[in-house]
């Protein structure tokens, strides 16, 4: 019997390893998403506790963070761009935003939906652009690399205020992630100089907001779109859109409390103890900054409640912030997915964005001396 079945696995190795040998390099990915969808269900079955309190708390997160925060963001952004503002703003900045970042005037207007919003919200406008080609493939590259900010109601009030408890160091957090981002710009106005795709000209002569205005006009002339169109088709995209991010973000929160209870976080956390533990990092810290990795509100609530000095937390804060997160970024990749943008830069400049956001922080802190009257030199004796 024993044969008989030792047999029977050898000959299912073998048939194994001869399919295997058709496989090609262009079929690695799908069979690697396979496994991992196949692994999740077993996920589920094996721990519904913690799936299910996973599900329940990113959909908390979802309902009471992101739907009210992001959505009015949404419908705005779709009636502006329906009504023409993007052309009227981007003929309007365009000799401001072309030498700053090499982008398109329309750029400007990505900025500041993403200054006042945050991620993913400039990420649609700029697909939009892309899709009307207002912009060429590496000018939304660029764009997507230093606009995609995190929201400012999520650092200084959800942040500094819900888990800090110290209003002041807003500054310091929102200052450093924007001064981050805007240097990441102003080095990414090099990136793509062999490209050959132009976008239309948007020069103009004599006053530029007398051009920009009849660029607006021009526009709303051919649409002919009357506003109770414009905004129902906003609301519907944009509702689309954020139940699309909820979707998202329950995913990555039951990965977190998955990997959490098979212990991959601590795996993760050991992992970074090796290059953050030499600078005085608690194994606390490491854990937050390993569930940062795939969520950033998860993992700041957790780097905010350590036990631990101010200035880890502020530099951990800033590392997970400037990250974005993998959800984030699945968002994101979400939003760009009927263009041709490609995704490889804007994840090389979120960890760019990160090392930068916490050389800030960590400069930021103690000159302006926001949390009471702890001096620099003393802030870097706890951390080294």
């Amino acid at each position: 019997m024993i044969i008989f079945f030792g047999e029977k696995v050898i000959f299912l190795f073998k048939v194994t390893l001869e399919h295997f040998k058709k496989v090609k390099k262009s079929d690695v990915p799908g069979l690697l998403w396979t496994l991992l969808a196949v692994l999740f269900i077993l996920a589920i079955i094996v721990l519904p506790e913690a799936v299910f309190r996973g599900a329940a708390s990113g959909l908390k997160a979802w309902l009471e963070i992101v739907l009210p925060g992001l959505l009015p963001f949404f419908i705005v952004s779709e009636i502006l761009m329906k009504l023409g503002f993007v052309n009227f703003i981007g003929v309007l900045l365009e000799p401001v935003m072309r030498p700053l970042f090499n982008v398109p005037g329309a750029g400007s207007f990505v900025m500041v939906m993403g200054l006042t919003s945050g991620s993913p919200v400039s990420s649609l406008i700029i697909a939009r652009l892309r899709q009307q080609r207002l912009c060429t493939r590496v000018e939304a590259e660029r764009m997507l690399s230093f606009t995609s900010f995190c929201s400012p109601v999520f650092m200084l009030s959800a942040v500094a205020v819900g888990m800090l408890g110290q209003p002041g160091l807003g500054i310091v957090i929102a200052g450093s992630h924007y001064f981050a981002n805007i240097i990441i710009g102003l080095c990414l106005r090099f990136y793509g100089r062999g490209d050959f795709e132009y976008t239309p000209s948007q020069k103009f002569q004599g006053w530029p907001v007398k051009e920009a205005f009849r660029v607006l006009l021009r526009h709303q002339r051919q649409e002919k779109q009357p506003f109770g169109e414009i905004l129902g088709e906003a609301i519907t995209s944009s509702v689309n859109k954020v139940f699309n991010l909820g979707g998202y973000i329950i995913l990555f929160s039951v990965i977190i409390k998955v990997f959490t209870q098979v212990g991959i976080m601590q795996m993760l956390a050991s992992c970074l103890g090796f290059i953050l533990g030499p600078l005085g990092f608690s194994i606390e810290i490491l854990i937050a900054l390993a569930s940062g990795i795939f969520e950033t509100t998860i993992g700041a609530k957790i780097a905010c409640e350590a036990s631990t000095s101010l200035i880890q937390k502020l530099l951990a804060v800033a590392l997970m912030l400037g990250w974005s997160g993998i959800s984030v970024q699945a968002q994101v990749a979400s939003m760009i997915a009927g263009t041709d943008i490609r995704l490889h830069m804007f994840i090389v400049t979120r960890a760019a964005q990160a090392l930068l956001a916490a050389f800030f922080t960590w400069f930021l802190y103690g000159p302006l001396n926001l949390a009471g009257n702890i001096t620099l030199p003393a802030i870097i004796t706890q951390l080294w």
